[in-house]
């Protein structure tokens, strides 16, 4: 049963003829109010992955529930729908249950809380903000068990509730969630952070509507939703062709022995409208690596996708919708069963970007890129420390972005664009531990006239005994390269003991003990290559020789010949590049390396680790019908 909104006031808007400035105007306010939504995060929140790394994502959303500015896309027409309630002026909604909202927010992990804008009576906007909580409860610190089997392990769910009620603040029910928790203080401030940066967004939209007038204000936000449409129309019609394209990639593993996972999704345009199907792909893990994933997020993830390789003046925000339908079947990785475990999501949530690249450069090779989104690699490491207390560290790490049609991947950014790292000071003062190295790898991004991004290796020397969890992917299927790129490498991860023995661990492990002195090697993967390494500028390959970035052995892959340091012998490069041309055929569009069976039969050679067994749903607990 849908919601009730109770208005005071039904007089219904207006609609006001909006002039450029005007609109220009209104559209700057919101978007600096989303960004003033992220400042007093920032500085309210405690936790590392959200005042450090900035992992929360605000929405400010018109008064029927659609998205004007933001990240996601707006989840708010799908839970008025499913919100059996009322919502009125001085209402505020919590909720961390991915179910009871369709997988708008995709584990339990992320709390959002929910603030419908009133004025004299009507209601004139919601804002919105969900972040990442360190710790839920559940049965691992971090609360994100890559080996549970249902969502009951993975810590406290909240339904929608009213965390504020006509003005009054529900601080029983806050309690209750934060009884569960093993790091309450963090929770409770990140809590108040997120309820704190919707309210300054309202006041916002307020002082606009007082400014311009609420006929004016809302006129103008249906002008910014109809712009974007008129805008995406367009540009679908130039780019999707009625003819179907496929893609598919692969999730490495799950954790328990079990892979890889293939996600599939086949694109083209009836009409106006674009059709992404996603019938092919494997059904749901044993595992929490199952992903959730809301139509109308996939919407927005193919429309900034679609922006930014196309025409990134355009404005993202909910207004084209309608031009795109999303077909997930029920039951597959990535729309699980209930209760099927969800918190370790993230790296089908990473690999999506990749396949979006896939299928909309297929077409338009120019526009293609590069595989190296691909995952979000987390490190948690727990315990209790020589004076008693309580340590709990998750941190997010970063890969190679893949190489593009405009120049080369970043070397370990985040697939985010509004994340950063955890500055090593701070990790050093508030943690037991030393980070000893913290750079790129140099060759791990794949070879190509525009290079993939470098991974990185951060060294971990442990200062107190407890556990550590490790969740990252792409080390078992590499990420590909295209247009004659390479794929980049594997990621891979390494235990040293203080007496210097190493072993390998695997990239999806959780309550690994480790002792005092013990260091880890977190190493991530590279971007994928884009275009024919044999095009590269000899001179900037030798540049990133001294860099640090490329080795002289590495150079090898772009045909150049050059000494360590970085000084490239022209004549011996002209031989070994007309050498290279002459033994190789045509250049593939896409350069996935090894199939699936030859990864599989070099696989501990290669990696150390044994292959993932290939799944069999029939012997899950969940498994899709």
């Amino acid at each position: 049963m849908p919601a009730t909104i109770i208005r005071t006031n039904n007089t219904p808007f207006e609609k006001q003829a909006i002039d450029p400035v005007t609109l220009d105007i209104i559209e700057n306010a919101l978007r600096n109010a989303r960004i003033e939504m992220d400042a007093t995060l920032v500085r309210t929140a405690m936790s590392p992955g959200i005042r450090e790394q900035g992992d929360a994502f605000p929405l400010i959303a018109d008064h029927e529930g659609r998205m004007i500015v933001g990240q996601f896309g707006s989840f708010i027409g799908g839970f008025l729908q499913g919100y059996d309630g009322t919502l009125e002026d001085g209402d505020m909604i919590f909720l961390s249950d991915p179910y009871s909202v369709g997988g708008a927010i995709s584990h339990c992990n992320d709390w959002l809380v929910l603030l419908p804008v009133f004025k004299d009576g009507r209601l004139l906007a919601y804002t919105a903000m969900f972040g990442h909580q360190s710790d839920i409860g559940g049965k691992v610190p971090g609360s994100m068990p890559i080996d549970a089997t249902n969502i009951f392990q993975e810590g406290v769910r909240i339904p929608p509730v009213k965390i504020w009620k006509k003005g009054v603040y529900n601080e029983d029910l806050v309690k209750l969630v934060l009884h569960q928790s093993r790091t309450p203080a963090w929770c409770a401030a990140d809590l108040n952070a997120l309820i704190a940066s919707c309210r300054v967004a309202a006041r916002r939209v307020i002082e606009m509507s007082e400014r311009f007038g609420v006929d004016t204000y809302v006129s103008a936000t249906q002008e910014l939703l109809a712009r974007n449409h008129r805008a995406m129309k367009t540009l679908l019609a130039q780019a999707i062709s009625e003819e179907p394209v496929s893609f598919e990639d692969y999730i490495c593993d799950d954790g328990m022995g079990y892979g890889p996972y293939k996600l599939k999704c086949t694109m083209w345009r009836e009409g106006d409208t674009v059709i992404l199907d996603f019938d092919g792909t494997d059904p749901q893990s044993q595992a929490s690596i199952n992903f959730l994933l809301n139509e109308n997020m996939f919407k927005m993830f193919f429309g900034i996708y679609m922006i930014m390789v196309f025409d990134p003046q355009i404005l993202f925000n909910d207004g084209f919708y309608d031009l795109i339908e999303v077909r997930i079947p029920e039951g597959s990785l990535l729309k699980p069963r209930y209760p099927a475990a969800l918190s370790g999501r993230t790296h089908a949530l990473g690999r999506i970007f990749d396949i979006l690249g896939g299928l909309l450069g297929q077409k338009t090779p120019e526009f293609l890129n590069a595989a190296g989104f691909s995952s979000s690699p987390h490190l948690f490491y727990a315990g209790t420390d020589r004076k008693g207390d309580w340590f709990q560290l998750f941190q997010i790490g970063f890969g190679g972005i893949p190489g593009r049609p405009m120049g080369d991947g970043p070397d370990g950014h985040s697939l985010w664009p509004g994340f950063t790292n955890v500055p090593n000071e701070f990790l050093e003062r508030y943690f037991p531990l030393v980070i000893e190295r913290y750079e790129t790898v140099a060759d791990s991004g794949g070879a190509g006239l525009h290079r993939g991004g470098n991974g990185i290796v951060m060294t971990y020397r442990f200062l107190e005994p407890g556990v550590i969890a490790i969740h990252d992917d792409r080390w078992f299927v590499p990420p590909w390269g295209v247009n004659g790129g390479k794929p980049g490498a594997r990621a891979r991860k390494i235990l040293e003991k203080p007496d210097g023995s190493q072993t390998i661990v695997g990239n999806k492990v959780e309550d690994v003990a480790i002792e005092a002195g013990d260091v880890l090697h977190f190493i991530t993967w590279g971007g994928g290559g884009w275009g024919d390494p044999l095009e590269r500028d000899p001179e900037l390959v030798g540049k990133e020789i001294r860099q640090g970035l490329v080795t002289p052995t590495g150079a090898k892959a772009y045909g150049v010949v050059a000494d360590a340091d970085g000084v490239v012998d022209t004549a011996a490069t002209e031989a070994l590049r007309a050498e290279m041309r002459s033994g190789r055929g045509e250049l593939p569009l896409f350069d996935y390396g090894p199939g699936i069976e030859t990864l599989r039969a070099n696989c501990e050679a290669e990696t150390g680790l044994p292959a993932p067994i290939q799944p069999r749903w029939a012997n899950y607990a969940i498994a899709a019908e």
